[in-house]
């Protein structure tokens, strides 16, 4: 299929930023036999002049997670690790990894998301809450490994774990004993060329970050993961990953090729039925071929990455916005499949009014909703701010979280409570303020 020109690229990336208020900036990247291009729309910041370009620097999120798990199939290219290694076998001397059913977790499994592991450690304490990870110490991953029952049985069931790749990322570091860091860059950026990407940014780089924004478009902080930084925390630019695109697709001569078709060859099961959790990448077929990708989100940015072998051809999504969730985008411009049609506009603004107030989840936990110009957000106790959507009468959906809320109203009418749905679970909240 042909893809759309620069101007009707850019035409989109307009009414996603100046019309649908989607995002601050937005930036595509394009590769195939032909060559490449990069498209942009918008600015680093807002009232920030920088225009965006293919050097310009973005959190990646969880993208990093495809990077970890290829120094995983690398290393065991070389015989330094195996895929099926008990992931203790890497930890310190004293420290304990759980286990379930007689099983070990593998390095596989923690690469696949199907350790077990929860979705984050129960004992994050961070300083500020809107940055979870920030600080997180190996003493206090440790301590929750010590104490942790496993969600499911290890290898059977998919359950998406920041804790597990970035538990891989930190074994494979201690295995060479350098830190994560230096151990990517030697191993996986730098032979690829990728000299703007990074996690902790020398000037150089960070006078070329583009500023994160939150939900209601406001600037937010870096995002950081400690020592759990193989989960997302690289940070890239669109002409880097268009060099890592380069490379799987076999575009470009690189010593990863034996690598990077390795982690393609680990296939499991995933949280959605359409797709095939491979080492590190989703896998989801489409016609007579596959599409294999992986998105990201941080506080300020989100991201998405594809690439189809059949036609050698990917697609990189980069925007510095957390609204901003440009997947459709990616499917649309690489696999011509459709784009997802705006959110209808919250407009009425004595019924965003009755449902404004704080709801009480648990003793320790609220959801804050509130309204901005006509658009409703909600906020639970430690996380950003969410846009959300009408999904019918008294019933709302989260923008870019698969999560709904309903509104119970009282003889006022007035919300008196919610119910939030989300993961399969239900949690009823009463109004409290």
């Amino acid at each position: 299929m042909m893809t759309p020109s620069d101007p009707d690229i850019r035409a989109l990336l307009a009414e996603r930023i100046d019309v649908e208020r989607r995002g601050v900036g937005i930036l595509v990247g394009l590769i195939d036999p032909q060559g490449r291009r990069v498209v942009a729309h918008g600015g680093s910041g807002r009232g920030d002049g920088r225009p965006l370009d293919g050097d310009t620097v973005f959190e990646i999120g969880s993208i990093t997670k495809a990077f970890t798990a290829l120094l995983l199939a690398h290393m065991a290219e070389r015989g330094e690790v195996g895929l099926d290694d008990p992931a203790a076998r890497y930890l310190p001397d004293g420290v304990a990894m759980p286990e379930r059913g007689g099983r070990q977790i593998s390095l596989s499994h923690l690469a696949t998301h199907t350790s077990g592991l929860p979705r984050r450690p129960g004992n994050l304490a961070p300083a500020h809450w809107e940055n979870l990870y920030a600080g997180y110490s190996a003493q206090q991953l440790y301590a929750f490994l010590g104490a942790c029952r496993l969600q499911s049985e290890i290898g059977e069931a998919h359950l998406y774990s920041n804790l597990g790749t970035g538990l891989l990322g930190h074994l494979l570091a201690l295995r060479v004993g350098v830190d994560f860091e230096t151990l990517i860059g030697e191993r996986i950026t730098g032979p690829l060329g990728m000299t703007s990407t990074a996690i902790e940014l020398p000037p150089d780089l960070a006078s070329r970050l583009a500023v994160g924004h939150d939900q209601r478009l406001r600037p937010v902080g870096e995002f950081q993961l400690g020592v759990l930084a193989g989960a997302g925390g690289l940070r890239s630019t669109a002409n880097d990953l268009l060099d890592f695109l380069a490379a799987a697709l076999g575009l470009a001569p690189n010593p990863l090729a034996p690598a990077l078709s390795a982690q393609l060859r680990v296939r499991g099961p995933s949280d959605k039925a359409a797709d095939i959790q491979a080492l590190g990448w989703r896998i989801r077929p489409q016609g007579e071929g596959e599409m294999v990708f992986h998105n990201g989100a941080t506080r300020g940015h989100r991201c998405f990455l594809q690439f189809d072998l059949a036609r050698r051809a990917g697609v990189v999504v980069l925007t510095n916005t957390a609204c901003a969730r440009n997947d459709d985008l990616g499917l649309h411009l690489l696999g011509g499949l459709p784009l997802t049609p705006p959110h209808p506009a919250l407009v009425d603004a004595a019924a965003l009014d009755l449902c404004v107030g704080c709801y009480r989840l648990s003793q320790t936990s609220l959801l804050e909703v509130s309204r901005e110009d006509g658009r409703l957000f909600v906020q639970l106790t430690g996380q950003d701010a969410y846009e959300v959507y009408p999904l019918g009468a008294g019933e709302v959906r989260w923008a870019s979280v698969e999560a709904t809320a309903g509104f119970d109203f009282g003889p006022d009418g007035r919300a008196s409570g919610l119910v939030l749905r989300q993961g399969g679970r239900e949690r009823r909240g009463a109004r409290v303020g």
